[in-house]
């Protein structure tokens, strides 16, 4: 029995697999077919009517979203009946809309506003008061609802129930002034809450945190992978002038489909806090160079013995990062190596995106340490059992769980990190490195699925990426590592890691400005 369907879809032929619904088998053809209340994560409703087209041997128009693909179909998008039929339904939908675009988040990015002008483009018709409602309601602790500018697709109510598996948005009332609420006794808190404003085709659901500060068309995206846990959902990064502005998901069938978690999109906050832009001697700010020959002094006392020194390499930084400094250790002869990270929060897991691994790269650390043939234990050891012989410690990373400031003042701490915090301040050198939304490179998620991240913007003052820190760190202390460029370290660690042998580093992503992007309604 053939798995495939056949069809003709505005006079072109199509083979789509079985239960493909219309709207999706034009997509393949490049037919963009209008819809508000469609989105290929959620359930088919087709209640907003707008992507109503002719289908032959059928008296009436069908919803493209809801149509399933049937072997001989003929279609017609753009048929005077159809297009007159969705003109006609535009109309309807901005009968009561407001006008104030000027002043929306949205506006930029709004599908209303697209569709308005590839299928309607006229003057309204309505010479009576629109219905008012409530411009500024508080949902809950992320989301602020304008009820005037709701289309009642029911984007948000699905995302809710399907995402979240929470039911927390309703429609009240009727007709006219139906509007869309909390249900009784909720507020819209749970923890994929921000889904709602990325699927609503409107500036209906705007978020807390974004509200207010940039305009769309202003911003970039560039493609990353979100570091707030081991799920390693795939993102975009939102910035302008070196600065994140926020992070949306981005789709990846494999991973997260079209959906994060609130906590995940908050991480960019934390980027910039505390950040170590200039490498340090002793807490005072010092040249790469001078620190570079501080660090390379305090450690050559210790690597005529390396049993004496240890390498903490870290669960936050990216698999090039830590394979550049667990081949340092190596090549050291290192007599202690440890993996560092966030302690896990069991409380988190959910089964659905959240994890209770808040570290995103612990599989891929672990198998560069494997690989390598380095006997790595987790850092939280150090702090019931310091080595007698431990003399100094070299750390990736600005978490080392279980020493505290007094047990590291014991030891020659060499520091390499992108903020003044954990290990950082106790450090005798600090060399200052970029965080994850300024690098290139990959992590690998709980999955073991090897990802690739790209840099949104440079880091701030003297920091450069972790490995090349490394890089430098080793020439200092008479190691060469010949790497000039993040796929030259990929290239040696796929080599090197038998899992990763048939990866291929990606091509670098350029940021696209989302004027060019069109709707991410």
């Amino acid at each position: 029995m053939s798995e495939t369907v056949t069809l003709t879809i505005d006079g072109q032929s199509v083979t789509v697999p079985k239960g493909t619904n219309v709207l999706e088998a034009a997509r393949t053809l490049g037919l963009d077919i209008s819809a508000f209340c469609y989105h290929p994560g959620l359930p088919v409703v087709a209640q907003c009517r707008q992507c109503l087209v002719s289908i032959e041997k059928n008296p009436k128009l069908q919803p493209s979203c809801q149509q399933v693909v049937g072997d001989g179909m003929v279609v017609h998008t753009t048929d005077p009946a159809s297009t007159l039929a969705r003109k006609q339904q535009l109309e309807f939908t901005l009968v009561n809309h407001p006008i104030d675009c000027p002043i929306c988040d949205k506006a930029g990015e709004c599908t209303l506003q697209r569709l308005y002008f590839d299928h309607d483009n006229a003057d309204s018709r309505v010479d009576t008061p629109k219905v008012h409602k409530d411009k500024a309601v508080d949902l809950g602790p992320h989301i602020v609802l304008d009820q005037e500018r709701c289309i009642l697709c029911s984007r948000c109510i699905r995302t809710c129930d399907e995402v979240a598996g929470q039911h927390q948005l309703e429609f009240a009332f009727r007709g006219d002034h139906e509007e869309l609420t909390t249900a009784p006794g909720e507020q819209l808190d749970n923890p994929y809450s921000l889904n709602t404003v990325d699927v609503c085709p409107v500036g209906a659901l705007t978020s807390k945190d974004f509200r207010f500060t940039m305009r769309a068309w202003e911003l970039e995206a560039t493609p990353s992978v979100c570091n707030g846990c081991a799920t390693g959902c795939n993102v975009e990064i939102h910035h302008k002038n070196g600065r994140a502005w926020r992070l949306v998901p981005r789709h990846n069938p494999q991973v997260n489909k079209y959906w994060m978690c609130d906590e995940g999109r908050f991480t960019y906050h934390s980027a910039r806090e505390e950040r170590l832009a200039a490498a340090t001697v002793d807490g005072l700010p010092a040249g790469w160079d001078r620190a570079l020959a501080s660090a390379a002094k305090r450690l050559g006392v210790f690597l005529k013995d390396a049993s004496q020194v240890g390498v903490v390499l870290s669960a936050l930084h990216t698999n090039e990062d830590n394979f550049a400094l667990a081949s340092l250790a190596k090549a050291w002869g290192a007599g202690h190596v440890y993996i560092a990270g966030k302690p896990p929060v069991p409380a988190r897991a959910d089964g659905r995106l959240r994890v209770a691994d808040v570290n995103p790269n612990t599989a891929g650390v672990k198998a560069i340490a494997e690989a390598l043939g380095l006997s790595a234990t987790p850092a939280f050891e150090l702090g019931t059992t310091l080595p007698a012989n431990l003399r100094a410690l070299v750390v990736l990373g600005d978490v080392l769980p279980g020493l505290d400031a007094g047990k590291l003042r014991e030891l020659e701490v060499i520091s390499i990190a992108a903020h003044e915090r954990g290990p950082v301040p106790s450090a005798r050198v600090a060399l200052p490195a970029a965080d994850w939304l300024e690098v290139s490179g990959t992590i690998t998620n709980a999955q073991g699925l090897v990802q690739r991240m790209h840099a949104a913007f440079g880091p701030p003052g003297q920091a450069i990426p972790a490995w090349e820190a490394v890089v430098r760190l080793a020439h200092a202390t008479g190691v060469k590592l010949a790497w000039t460029h993040p796929r030259e370290v990929f290239k040696d660690m796929t080599a090197a890691v038998a899992p990763w042998k048939e990866l291929v580093w990606a091509r670098e992503a350029r940021p696209l400005a989302l004027r060019f992007a069109g709707s991410r309604g």
